[in-house]
């Protein structure tokens, strides 16, 4: 019957992240830099996440750019790219 889901469009992705699931994770200048691309419309849209701690607060600033992508390799990539610029533009400044 998997072969049929498969067949059918019922079966999983694989390859692709868990949804909510960073697809990758980096650390840069102190910042946690999680790609999180999704699927929209048959391609990857650039979406991440870039985190820090802050007088012992986590906080998060979550990202979305129109770029989209056929692969989830080029999705993730561009969002890591994207977060590494917010990161060296705004510094902290993008948390408040």
């Amino acid at each position: 019957m998997s072969f049929l889901k498969r067949l059918f469009g019922g079966g999983s992705d694989a390859g692709e992240p868990k949804s909510g699931a960073p697809a990758k994770r980096i650390e840069h200048k102190g910042f946690l830099i999680s790609a999180t691309p999704y699927k929209a419309e048959g391609q990857y849209q650039t979406c991440g996440v870039v985190s820090k701690e802050i007088d012992g607060v986590m906080k998060e600033h979550k990202f979305i750019r129109a770029d989209r992508f056929a692969g989830l390799d080029d999705a993730v990539d561009i969002s890591i790219k994207k977060g590494i610029q917010l990161v060296d533009e705004q510094g902290e400044k993008m948390f408040g």
